[in-house]
């Protein structure tokens, strides 16, 4: 990405104007029928249905208070290829393969949405719970069925990728993957290690048994991760791990996973350990690859909330992550799009955004509760300034953007109609009972020019290219495909926002 370039100034207070400036112009082109008569979108509409998103989601058998109707179950035989039970869990995004990766990321993600902003969910905090232990209960089978093995995916995705069908009929082979100490993974086992311990922290009041099972597991995978180091993608087989690798490599969910269960255990070793992994390298996205952001601002927690100085280098590297996306920082390496967009991808670019905001706005609550602040090469930053730039990027999401556009399905005026999404894209089983084959679900639905029977509530698409456009193809896959991975860090956001800035 190209930098943006330093902008002049000649004192801190006009240095601090500038970050103001920026981050107003975000929002001089916007969309009246999604902004509410207080000045911004309704937030709390917003979350309850970035959370139903989830629901539309889910694999295995549904249970009884299922509110998207137009899923059944599915995957009931999941994880037979191996004689263990993998049924449940979450299909990543418009396919129907369980891919254990990212679903662990969105497991945690969901899981620090409710530990950090669950206070402003209000009713909807029962709904988050939920989605996260969907995901954990499939993660703790995944992780606790046979000792010293992680799970780590369900599906062969070439095969299902040549098929356009409903979970509900869908007959590509199920094959299992794993990893243990003869076929390392430490980035797929680092990353379940983190989602089992934030989970067990969300239900250790309400359910203090299940919170010390996914505890346990959580240690557990942490310690394969640990003793037995690779890249998951070259120890598996298949080509699961081609559409899932880290590029990243695993050092950062090693740090990840220990990160979070410093947390979950107040456990000290877990710091020593954290500190031999510590570097200084530079990143300015967080995402289910690279999660060296979001460790250290989640460290940066205990320094700044609980006074820990040795965590003091965690905290400068994640506000050297906000140096390098905030707009008018001298160091920024970040673009922004004429609209105000930041662009990270041509590819699902909003997961970007989603995560960058999630890290904006849990890094302003712990700067407003220290009174902390900080610079940008001299710039001053202040708990505010986050929030003003998370809050303009969600509001460009929920539709004060150029084109006027909601990229969260059903929310607003205007929203994408034909969303890359196989059960959303197809008749339900209840309207359509009888099977709909691999092909014919290509020659009678994909190609389709009408929009999508079924209404996935909540969705967000992967989002505008680098000029603020958006064509609405259900083909245009990198433009038009919804994710857990997108959605879940926006329910943080959402929950954050809909507290601060009440309808």
């Amino acid at each position: 990405m190209a930098s943006l370039s330093p902008t002049p100034s000649t004192s801190s207070s006009s240095q601090a104007l500038v970050i103001v400036a920026v981050v107003v112009s975000v929002v001089s082109v916007s969309c009246s029928q999604v902004v509410a008569a207080d000045g911004h979108p309704d937030y709390a509409d917003a979350l309850g249905k970035a959370i139903l998103f989830f629901q539309g989601q889910r694999s295995g058998q549904l249970p009884p208070d299922q509110a998207v109707t137009w899923r059944s179950n599915s995957g009931l035989s999941d994880g037979s290829a191996a004689n263990v039970d993998l049924t449940g869990g979450y299909y990543d995004g418009g396919d129907n393969v369980k891919f254990g990766f990212p679903m662990a990321f969105t497991t945690t993600m969901l899981s620090w949405s409710v530990l950090e902003h669950g206070g402003k969910m209000k009713a909807r905090v029962h709904d988050a719970r939920a989605a996260v232990r969907w995901g954990a209960d499939y993660l703790l089978k995944a992780a606790t069925q046979t000792p010293g093995t992680l799970y780590v995916g369900v599906g062969d995705p070439d095969a299902d990728h040549r098929c356009w069908e409903r979970p509900e009929d869908m007959d590509t082979p199920r094959a299992v993957y794993a990893v243990s100490a003869s076929a390392p993974g430490s980035d797929a086992a680092g990353e379940a290690a983190a989602a089992l311990a934030a989970a067990s922290m969300v239900f250790k009041a309400a359910d203090p048994t299940y919170a010390g099972r996914l505890l346990a597991a959580a240690r557990d995978v942490m310690e394969l991760a640990v003793r037995h180091q690779g890249k998951y993608s070259d120890s598996i087989g298949g080509d699961i791990g081609a559409y899932y690798q880290s590029y990243s490599g695993y050092k950062d969910e090693l740090l990840w996973g220990s990160a979070w269960l410093l947390w979950a255990t107040k456990n000290t070793s877990y710091l020593g350990y954290l500190c031999s992994l510590g570097d200084s390298d530079g990143v300015d996205m967080f995402s289910w690859d690279n999660k060296l952001a979001g460790a250290r601002v989640l460290l940066a927690r205990r320094a700044l909330v609980n006074g820990d100085t040795r965590l003091e280098p965690f905290r400068q590297q994640a506000e050297d992550f906000f140096c390098r996306i905030l707009p008018g920082s001298p160091s920024s390496t970040t673009q922004y799009t004429a609209g105000g967009l930041m662009h990270k991808s041509g590819y699902a670019n909003l997961q970007y955004v989603t995560s960058a905001s999630f890290l904006l706005t849990t890094y302003a609550k712990y700067m407003a509760v220290s009174r902390h602040t900080f610079s940008c090469q001299g710039l001053p930053v202040t708990a505010k300034t986050l929030r003003a730039l998370a809050k303009k990027q969600v509001d460009y999401i929920l539709g004060v953007n150029p084109q006027g556009m909601s990229y969260m399905v059903n929310f607003g005026a205007r929203w994408p109609q034909r969303i890359h999404h196989r059960a959303s894209s197809l008749p339900s089983v209840a309207s359509h009972p009888a099977h709909i084959g691999c092909q014919e679900g290509f020659q009678s639905f994909f190609y389709a020019s009408g929009a999508n029977p079924n209404v996935h509530t909540g969705a967000v698409v992967g989002g505008p290219d680098e000029n603020d456009a958006f064509p609405d193809d259900r083909a245009d896959y990198a433009r038009s495909e919804p994710t857990t991975y997108t959605a879940a860090p926006l329910v943080g956001c959402l929950a954050y926002l809909a507290g601060t800035y009440r309808s």
